[in-house]
């Protein structure tokens, strides 16, 4: 347990946090600012490049988040298989991990159909006008509840590493109490 993993455990919480700020930032700031524009059109135009500028950050924050995940896996192997607690919230990180991997890249994708839609306008970013397509139409219905879910669930991800790092302090802690108390 003496073992650091500062490098891995960085990369994973930063990555983490990139992923879930611009998420959430993207979903209330830049969605919510673009929807402010006076022109339909320009309302989702202005989102688009906004998203396009952020999704090769986003990818970055993934790919780092996923590496550290790993690094953590490997360094905590001999923990993983001595703590069912561990095991079970490492298990269900990978889950809600490949779930938001999934949210934010179908909604890389939504976004690419709006952004080609854009000229139709819309009364927002997720919601279309009466006149737009039924391509737009469902485009914005599918990324008003993508742009929510990512954020959702990378922040049920700090929780959960924040409440693996919890069940490190105590087994650590009782160990070396108990060690010390027999070696006196």
């Amino acid at each position: 347990m003496s073992e650091r993993n500062t490098l891995v455990r960085s990369m994973h919480d930063l990555g983490l946090a990139a992923w879930f700020g611009g998420s959430l930032m993207g979903a209330v700031g830049l969605n919510g600012g673009a929807a402010t524009a006076q022109s339909p059109a320009e309302r989702l135009a202005i989102s688009s490049r906004g998203w396009a500028k952020w999704a090769p950050v986003q990818l970055a924050a993934v790919v780092v988040h996923g590496i550290g995940g790993l690094g953590l896996i490997a360094g905590n192997k001999t923990r993983l298989v001595g703590q069912q607690e561990s095991r079970t919230n490492t298990t269900i990180k990978l889950m809600l991990t490949a779930l938001a991997g999934a949210s934010a890249l179908t909604s890389g994708l939504l976004g690419g159909v709006i952004s080609r839609h854009a000229q139709e306008g819309g009364e927002g970013v997720t919601e279309p006008d009466a006149g737009s397509s039924s391509t737009l139409t469902g485009a914005q219905r599918a990324q008003k509840v993508l742009q929510w879910t990512t954020p959702v669930l990378t922040a049920v991800l700090i929780v959960l590493g924040a409440q693996q790092g919890e069940q490190q302090r105590p087994v650590a802690g009782l160990f070396e109490t108990t060690l010390r108390m027999f070696r006196r």
